[in-house]
């Protein structure tokens, strides 16, 4: 986990630099193109010099993923929120985590939020997503009725991100969780930034893309042809009275690492 802090928070992920490099080759306007090579050169020099892509070094996101043939002795959770505390410490990255929420209180590096899934193998897959707070302030849950259409809850979508305008420090990418519970729909809205962007879009994340980037909000909201850099869905059964939609939107510096054991 000490080791995943480091990578997650110095080293923008191949693929959300590759998405930035598209977009800044298909860019017009002046002052957008401008921003977006303002970003990655703040990325390159967060790589070359181990520094944080962003001050705003996040709520740290923990997904694991354990084989069933795989036998733990001691506590993952303490195991992960020790790892986290010391890599955040070790690499100089901000304390943004308060004990109590309504109480507040001066803030540590920790707990993580771990979530745990038992899969075939016999291996732990560990991946880290610190996420920001400007851009989380920005996620929304909407309990459609069953007999909701998808134009409604592409429409709901589309103003989800148009809310959030520049505050969320777009080009963003859009999670979209469809299905399940409340509670878990937020789940896979998050979930869902950890896919690839590289990975061949469905039919509705192209539709949603194009959507979102005609509203002109632009890199940093000064406007411009990419408002978002993808839209990523993820879909689960649901209960035959509701149809729950949430969205979770990541900035530009969509931070991940991955590791397997």
């Amino acid at each position: 986990m000490e080791e995943l802090v480091r990578r997650a928070n110095f080293l923008l992920p191949a693929d959300i630099s590759l998405a930035l490099r598209r977009a800044y080759r298909a860019e017009n306007d002046r002052r957008a193109k401008k921003i977006l090579r303002a970003v990655l050169d703040n990325a390159a020099y967060a790589k070359g010099n181990d520094l944080a892509i962003c001050q705003d070094t996040g709520m740290a996101v923990v997904f694991a993923e354990v084989g069933w043939k795989l036998r733990i002795s001691g506590d993952l959770r303490a195991a992960v929120n020790k790892g986290i505390r010391a890599g955040y410490k070790k690499y100089c990255l901000r304390n943004s985590i308060v004990a109590d929420p309504l109480l507040r209180g001066r803030p540590g590096f920790s707990p993580a939020i771990l979530h745990t899934e038992i899969v075939p193998g016999s291996r732990m897959k560990l991946t880290l997503l610190p996420k920001g707070f400007g851009c989380e302030n920005k996620s929304q849950l909407k309990m459609f009725k069953p007999t909701s259409g998808i134009e409604e809850i592409k429409a709901f979508i589309v103003e989800t991100v148009k809310h959030a305008g520049p505050d969320a420090c777009p080009p963003y990418v859009v999670g979209v969780g469809i299905g399940g519970s409340a509670d878990y729909a937020g789940i896979l809205a998050k979930k869902a930034l950890l896919s690839r962007l590289s990975a061949k879009p469905s039919g509705l994340e192209k539709d949603l893309l194009k959507r979102i980037n005609k509203t002109g909000i632009g890199p940093m909201g000064l406007g411009g042809k990419t408002t978002a850099l993808a839209v990523k869905v993820l879909t689960y059964p649901t209960h035959i009275a509701g149809l729950p939609v949430s969205v979770n939107i990541s900035c530009h510096a969509l931070r991940r690492a991955q590791i397997i054991l």
